[in-house]
């Protein structure tokens, strides 16, 4: 079974990979590009948006979405979910595996995307909104580099 194209969800780079179209990668299209469209974007489809369809945004599809597909959802596919692709799975394809295709993977092969906004603002997002169970997890896999209170100190 592949990871099913779900019609209308934005998604963004969000593995490891600092390479070109990686989760860590600043260029266009990268996950921490704050480019048009990019993972990092504020603007309208971005990573940081919180328009329709945004990593940031509450509404159907969106990355702090409780609702099937969103970021907060722990439903199939859904950015809490630890079943398989789900965003808190460790499986080939989940948001927490380190294998090729998996979030925690730093190949530049495969990169795993996910509509949820770049790492260190999602746990922001799920320690404020009292998701401290969630955070735990991710941060046993994360690096620390990119743990909210890490990246956002970094001037």
């Amino acid at each position: 079974m592949s990871k099913p194209e779900i019609p209308k969800l934005r998604t963004w780079p969000r593995n490891l990979s600092k390479s070109q179209g990686g989760g860590l990668s600043t260029s266009q299209y990268g996950g921490m590009s704050t480019s048009q469209y990019g993972g990092a974007s504020t603007s309208q489809y971005g990573g940081l948006s919180t328009s329709q369809y945004g990593g940031m945004s509450t509404s159907q599809y969106g990355g702090l979405s409780t609702s099937q597909y969103g970021g907060l959802s722990t439903s199939q596919y859904g950015g809490l979910s630890t079943s398989q692709y789900g965003g808190l799975s460790t499986s080939q394809y989940g948001g927490l595996s380190t294998s090729q295709g998996g979030g925690m993977s730093t190949s530049p092969v495969n990169v795993y995307r996910s509509n949820i906004p770049p790492w260190p603002y999602f746990l922001r997002e799920l320690e404020a909104r009292g998701y401290d169970w969630a955070s735990v997890l991710i941060r046993q896999y994360l690096p620390d580099f990119l743990w909210p209170e890490n990246f956002f100190s970094r001037g």
